[in-house]
């Protein structure tokens, strides 16, 4: 307890002083917490859209592990390598054409995996994959069987949930931030 300029008893926490006579010290913490709280919030929304993101690049990775096992042939493999303007290195991509039947009808196919990579600007990594592929040789293509025409060879990598952790601690720390700013508001 206090004794106020008119003698009567107040607690430490009450206030006589108009609001435009806060001291300075209340004003930085008022704005010290509403800073701590929307710092939370922006970690919660950006944590949770990039786990979001994680999850959709795992559950695309996955869908070609359920698709059917067909055999296939390489038609032509080649190394395609291109400027993406007058003054850039040259970016190669393997360029890739295979068939395979399905119920009796052939279709053909170009993808090596459902997302496919960003060219490279090294001839020899390029070189190397279409290695792997060379025409007239026999591989193994996974099939949709809802829509024969769509085919890969290889599945995606399912990485993004072994680091799918990372932003969740983004969401974590931010509603941790929001509830210390919470907690601080309510004393």
């Amino acid at each position: 307890m206090m004794t106020s300029l008119y003698g009567t008893r107040v607690k430490a926490s009450q206030s006589l002083l108009p609001e435009a006579m806060i001291p300075q010290n209340q004003v930085a913490s008022y704005s010290g917490r509403w800073w701590l709280g929307a710092m939370g919030v922006f970690l919660i929304v950006a944590g949770s859209f990039f786990s979001w993101r994680m999850w959709l690049s795992y559950e695309k990775a996955s869908v070609t592990r359920k698709w059917t096992q067909v055999p296939c042939r390489i038609v032509s493999s080649r190394v395609v390598s291109e400027r993406p303007t007058p003054h850039s290195d040259p970016a190669h991509r393997v360029e890739l054409r295979y068939e395979y039947v399905v119920n009796g009808t052939k279709h053909s196919g170009t993808r090596i995996r459902q997302v496919e990579a960003a060219p490279t600007l090294h001839f020899d990594d390029a070189v190397q994959k279409q290695q792997q592929y060379p025409a007239g040789s026999a591989q193994v293509c996974f099939v949709n069987p809802a829509a024969p025409d769509e085919a890969v060879l290889q599945h995606g990598s399912r990485a993004a949930l072994y680091s799918i952790w990372f932003p969740l601690l983004f969401v974590l720390g931010g509603a941790g931030m929001v509830g210390g700013a919470l907690r601080r508001s309510s004393k």
